[in-house]
Order: structure tokens, then sequence, then C-alpha cells
């Protein structure tokens, strides 16, 4: 046999492999989409399944005291709270970790049925497989968090708006429900699923006053799933207080954003005594950090029965200084939400903290306390410094490719990337904006988005070598 008919030989077989693969292992099957959930799972769960138990967060008690001990805790999402109620987590948290994971694979499938027509199962598990050595996926997947379901967030309103004929009836409801559910985990999901429906709205309107061709959206099931997230969160509180409201703990939030700032001390010196505010009489004691304020031990803001006692007053200065202050405000905003834009690594507070949540494992998971004990991270033996030499740099890689391909993509006007791509960028600025404004910048916030555009991009790449290689 010449060279060339052996080049055209493996060429050919090559060609029949592709075809068997796309034939016998492709998403658009019914059994392989289903195999493909069950199969990312433990996938999505390596890291809770290296540690030896689901992945615990300081939050996790404030939680479980609302779920299992059925007292309102201002600061967090009741949504969630039932959650963990209603998925067995007082059977075993690995239900609520199961549960979850379920939701996030089932979304991820859908993306790349609907992003990669062609792609095969083997295909996505191997992305799948370098999304969690590569970013902070499973880290997030595995706690009793729920970070995991910030990404579902954007996946699910963009499915629901650009894929929906593809999809079909059944799935589409699905996933507003989990969209819904998702929305309603925590007041910066709420936030963001709204931003994101008035984007889609926009763009409704943007593509009905272009005269050339962009895909029509229907906009119709993302707003319906935020307004569901919405509903949810008020009647969460309801069952929790007899009252519906979106939040409690907003104005406290900031106001500790405001104090790390330091434009709360600013307005103390220059208003009090006259201003009577509560805070005059502590203003040479107050602390510098917004996590030392609301968390640290003995802080002042405990002695003023924390996120209920200080609400109004945190309220008031907040409004104050916006007043009083705008320009300077605005200049830190915009600082604190670059700064959340590009922080990002991966472990953030994922440590030892039996000194905070075992007496909360004690009175109410009695029989789970000693495999959380018996874990890793209790033991302190994760240890993220190597695992963020490569998630770092990744992230940073991944933030680069996605506004490059972006860019590349409205140069092309390529009708299927340039959407998915600007959805994710304007999703990741806006969870910046939320998080890092109304909060404080944290890593953990953008580290549980940051592996979204990394499996757009793959995926899209993906579609585009398939399409490439199959046969004419």
């Amino acid at each position: 046999m010449s060279e060339a008919s052996a080049t055209a030989f493996v060429a050919q077989q090559a060609g029949r492999f592709r075809e068997i693969a796309l034939r016998n292992f492709s998403l658009s099957k019914p059994v392989w989409e289903t195999l493909a959930v069950v199969a990312l799972c433990p996938v999505l769960l390596s890291a809770a399944i290296w540690n030896g138990f689901p992945l615990i967060f300081y939050d996790t008690g404030a939680y479980m005291l609302q779920s299992f001990g059925h007292k309102f805790v201002p600061e967090r999402s009741p949504v969630f709270s039932i959650f963990l109620l209603v998925a067995g987590g007082d059977v075993s948290l690995w239900l609520v970790a199961l549960v979850q994971t379920l939701m996030a694979s089932f979304v991820m499938v859908e993306t790349a049925r609907a992003v990669a027509p062609r792609i095969t199962l083997p295909i996505l598990l191997a992305i799948g497989a370098v999304l969690t050595l590569l970013t902070g996926l499973p880290w997030y997947a595995g706690q009793i968090e729920p970070d995991i379901f910030t990404p579902l967030v954007v996946l699910c309103l963009y499915l629901l708006a650009f894929h929906p004929t593809r999809l079909g009836k059944a799935r589409c409801a699905a996933l507003v429900i989990i969209a819904a559910l998702s929305t309603a985990m925590h007041p910066s999901h709420l936030g963001l699923g709204v931003e994101l429906a008035l984007l889609l709205v926009g763009y409704r309107l943007f593509v009905a006053l272009r005269r050339k061709p962009w895909p029509s959206i229907d906009i119709t099931r993302p707003i319906s799933a935020a307004l569901l997230g919405l509903s949810l969160v008020l009647a969460g509180n309801y069952i929790y207080t007899g009252r519906m409201f979106v939040s409690r703990a907003g104005p406290v939030f900031m106001f500790a954003r405001m104090l790390q700032d330091g434009v709360v001390q600013r307005l103390l010196n220059e208003t009090c005594p006259t201003s009577n505010y509560m805070l005059c009489r502590y203003r040479s004691t107050l602390p510098h950090r917004a996590d030392k304020w609301l968390w640290g031990p003995g802080s002042l803001f405990v002695k003023l029965h924390r996120f209920i006692g200080t609400e109004k007053e945190s309220a008031k200065i907040v409004h104050d200084s916006l007043v009083r202050y705008p320009a300077w405000n605005a200049e830190l905003a915009a600082r604190d939400a670059l700064q959340q834009f590009t922080l990002f690594y991966t472990g953030d507070q994922i440590e030892p903290q039996q000194w905070i949540l075992f007496w909360d494992f004690h009175k109410f998971i009695p029989d789970q306390l000693r495999a959380y004990d018996d874990a890793r991270q209790q033991k302190g033996e994760l240890h993220f410094r190597p695992i963020n030499y490569i998630h770092m740099p990744v992230g940073g890689i991944i933030l680069l490719m996605l506004i490059a391909g972006l860019v590349l993509a409205i140069r092309r006007r390529d009708l299927a990337a340039a959407p998915l791509l600007g959805f994710i960028l304007a999703a990741l600025i806006g969870n910046a904006i939320i998080c890092g404004v109304f909060s404080n910048p944290h890593a953990r916030y953008q580290s549980r988005l940051i592996w979204v555009p990394a499996f757009a991009l793959a995926l899209l790449a993906v579609d585009r070598r398939t399409a490439a290689l199959r046969p004419s």
C-alpha cells in the first residue's frame, strides 16, 4: 500500500469512527442525554468525594439554623434553607449535594445540546473533567452553599431566551423551575436574574430595530422565571416572619462595604454629634474591615443586635452618605466592582470550621457529626495555594479569551457565538457590580462563575470542529 493510499485509508477510518461516535453517543438521543446527566454528577462531586464530606462554608451553619431550627436568620435566604430541608439535609448533607449537582449537570447537558448540537457524551465528559481540574466548579457543586446556583441563573436564562425551540416544552419547563429556584437561593442571584431579564428585553428591542438579522429571542420564559424567583423569595420570607419582603440585610451589607471604604467614618466625623446617629458615640472604635464589623468576635455589631438592631441605622447612613458624597461613592463603587471582577481565586474561606459549626452539627444533625469531623476540610488538609497556581492564570486567560471571542464574533457577525459570549460577559460584569458594590469584594463571588465562559468557549470550539469534520 502506497503512502498516499495509507493516508486516505486512515482518513476514511477516522471519518467512519466520527460518524459512529455521532450516531451512537450523540446527546441528541434521550438515552445518552440522560446518561450524560448522571455521568457528570461524580465529576462535579469529585472535590466533595475527595474531601470525604460535602464542603462546608461558614454560612452553612446559619442555613442549618434557619432550616432545621426553624429560626429566621435575616442575612440568609429562606429559600435555600427550605431547599436544605426538602432535599433531605437532616438525613444526610450528601443528599443536598447530590440534588444540587443533578440540577447543575442537567443545565450543563442542555447547554451543550443547544450550543453544540453534534456533541457526544465522551466529549462532554472530557470538558467536564477539564473544568473540574482548571476551575473552581467542583468546589461549589459539592458545597452546602447557594454558590453553585449562580451560574445556573445565567445558563438557564440564556437557554430559555435563545434556544426554546431546540429544547422543547418539557425541558424548557424544567429550566424555568431551576432558574426560578436558583434566582431565589440568594439575594445577589435575584439581582442578577432581574438584570439579565432586563438585558434580554433590551436585546429584543435591539433586534426589532435592526435591519440586519440577529437571532430573535423568547423573553416570556426568562421573565417568568425571574418573577417566579421573586415570588419564592417573598413566600420564603413570609413563611418565616409572616411578612413579605425581599431582604432585611441589604442595607447592613452595603453599610459594611462603605465602612471598609472609609465613607462611614468620614460621615460620622463631619456630622456628629448633630446628626444623632447611634454610631456617633462609637466612631472612634469602629473597625476598618467589613468582615471584622460583621463577623468579628466581640464586634460592636453583635452588641447592637446584629442585622435587626442595625438595619434602620445602616439604611439611614447609606442614604445620607450617597446624598452627601455622590461622586466619591460612584468612584468607590466602580473600584470595588472592578476589584470583584478580577478576584476569582479558588478556596475562599474553605477551611476548618469546627469552632463555629460544631454545635450546629451537634444540635441539628448529630448523626453526621463524625463524618464532618473526619473530612479533610476539618483536619486542615485542603491547601489551595498550589491549586491557585493553576486556577488564577487560567481564570485570567478565560476572561481574555471571552472578550477576544466576543469582539471577533461581533466583527464576523457570528449570530450564534456573539449573543452567548455577550450574555455571559454581561453576567460576569453584573455579578461583580452586585457583589462588589452592594456587599463587599470576595473571591468566591466571581470564582463561582468563572467556569461558565470556559464552558461556553469549549462548546463553541467543539461545535465548529465537529461541523468542519463532518463528511459532506
